[in-house]
């Protein structure tokens, strides 16, 4: 919890693109400076007034922070920085800017997270000798032979045997999410959030995230046969995207006229045994509970989780004793596709939609809620977990 109060006044992110697809041609400053400037002035504040940048991304390499702020139009002066947690850097970045304005060292920050494998610089692995053949490294870092951390989908098999959740519960929580990212587009809850990067329809709306049919996902191969219960249709793979928002301090807040606005209430990050990887977000919620001292969870209208697979979100949702309704109502990354280092930033522009933009507060006062809470929660590569309560204010 900061010392002084910070509070996300604004949240935008691009449409989610397949690889090759929809920003096939977009570097990352491109991809995410239009974000950066909608944000801006959504907030209704300038790129000269801003004070840092902070972007979380993985793949770009160098500083794409101070690019993407460049792009976008904000003071040289204004610092910068990325990080990189992996899958968590993007909700990182804007943990780390409630941080900073909370400790008083500054007034307003535009964080969040932008990858774009698309356009990506290339990782080559020098080879052990000179009789080896160099070979590309890809987006998930993790190679068995060398740091005996198991990939992604072994993770997330273990956690399926060890809850006892099967292919059928998967695949149901699959088709789940693809609904409530149909029924949320259908609805227009994207508009205001998604930032068209072009004058096009397909600019508007997530690439991956049309309805398959039950028949499809149920005949889909897994990732590990002959017993595997992971396949393409109940995982997340990874994807283009950028999200941002706009974090301001007491003063600016105030001087604007107190918008609707998150505001942190406690944040936790666990580490876990590698093999445990896909249970990092369900022990980041449990030590985010723990540090709340008796919390009425009952009070969170919304979580977002970022749908790594189906099974982690089932093992959350058990685990939490959540009901299917306030998870990923706009669908999740199984639906719309995993932008890597953006995952958790996205995940909060969703919760800003969810409770911010869709006037919650407005509701919560009219039927007598004292207050309205939404939690984020967020796995990342080598066994982090990352979770997030917010206030809508």
């Amino acid at each position: 919890m900061p010392k002084s109060p910070a509070y996300i006044i604004a949240a935008r992110r691009s449409a989610i693109g397949r690889v090759g697809g929809l920003h096939r041609h977009r570097r990352i400053e491109a991809l995410t400076a239009p974000i950066v400037q909608a944000a801006l002035e959504d907030a209704r504040l300038s790129g000269e007034q801003v004070d840092e940048v902070i972007i979380g991304n993985t793949t770009a390499g160098g500083n794409p922070a101070r690019l993407i702020a460049l792009a976008a139009g904000i003071s040289e002066t204004a610092s910068a920085s990325t990080v990189d947690r992996q899958c968590g850097s993007g909700l990182d970045a804007i943990l780390n800017a409630i941080r900073i304005i909370g400790a008083g060292d500054a007034d307003i920050i535009v964080a969040g997270g932008a990858d774009s494998p698309s356009t990506a610089p290339w990782r080559i692995a020098k080879p052990r000798s000179l009789h080896q053949v160099p070979h590309f490294i890809g987006v998930d870092p993790a190679v068995l032979d060398e740091c005996n951390e198991p990939q992604q989908f072994e993770a997330s098999e273990a956690l399926a045997r060890r809850h006892g959740i099967s292919r059928s519960q998967q695949d149901a929580h699959a088709l789940q999410s693809y609904m409530k990212a149909q029924d949320a587009r259908d609805t227009s809850r994207f508009v205001g959030e998604i930032v068209p990067l072009k004058m096009e329809a397909a600019e508007a709306r997530d690439q991956s995230a049309g309805e398959p049919e039950v028949d499809e996902l149920e005949s889909q191969i897994a990732f590990l046969e002959p017993s595997g219960t992971l396949t393409p249709g109940n995982t997340s793979s990874v994807h283009d995207g950028a999200a941002i928002v706009v974090v301001v301090s007491q003063k600016i807040y105030d001087e604007l006229g107190s918008p609707g606005a998150l505001k942190l209430v406690n944040s936790a990050t666990q580490g876990v045994a590698p093999e445990l990887e896909a249970e990092a977000p369900l022990m980041a919620m449990d030590k985010l509970y723990g540090k709340l001292n008796g919390f009425d969870r009952s009070t969170i209208r919304v979580v977002e989780i970022a749908e790594t697979s189906a099974a982690q979100v089932i093992a959350l949702r058990d685990q939490a004793k959540l009901n299917d309704d306030i998870i990923n109502p706009g669908g999740g990354e199984i639906a719309r596709g995993h932008p890597v280092g953006a995952s958790g930033a996205v995940l909060i522009v969703r919760l800003f939609t969810d409770l911010v933009r869709s006037a919650a507060t407005d509701d919560a006062q009219q039927t007598g809620e004292a207050k309205i809470f939404g939690a984020v929660t967020q796995g990342a590569i080598g066994g982090l977990g990352l979770a997030a309560l917010f206030e809508a204010v």
